[in-house]
């Protein structure tokens, strides 16, 4: 089980890193399939949510909270496809996006040291 201030330099953190960048991925290439129009695409997506579910599961399994777990995860995911959404398909987010993003950010924090 791992104590708490652990959670940082944990391997549990760092599947949950890992999970949150195929996430994003995945959102990506789900994009670019154009609602399954383009098969390879969007099979490259499901492929990447099942690894990113797989890790996020060995992080829960070895003791990570799965409250800060699944926060962290999607945190982080919406961040990174809301910056990829706009660096590679031109999507905007209104500034009130913006905020939401940062509240999640807040949540996780307070998530963690609670």
């Amino acid at each position: 089980m791992i104590q708490e201030g652990q959670v940082l330099f944990s391997l549990y953190f760092f599947y949950v890193i890992a999970a949150a960048l195929l996430d994003i991925v995945a959102n990506l290439a789900l994009n670019k399939s154009h609602g399954f129009r383009k098969l390879k695409w969007g099979l490259f997506s499901i492929a990447l949510v099942w690894l990113a579910f797989y890790l996020l599961a060995l992080s829960v399994e070895g003791g990570m909270r799965l409250a800060v777990a699944y926060t962290l995860w999607g945190s982080i995911g919406i961040l990174g496809t809301t910056l990829g959404g706009w660096y590679f398909f031109g999507q905007k987010l209104k500034p009130i996006g913006w905020v939401g993003i940062f509240v999640i950010i807040l949540a996780v924090i307070v998530l963690e040291m609670a």
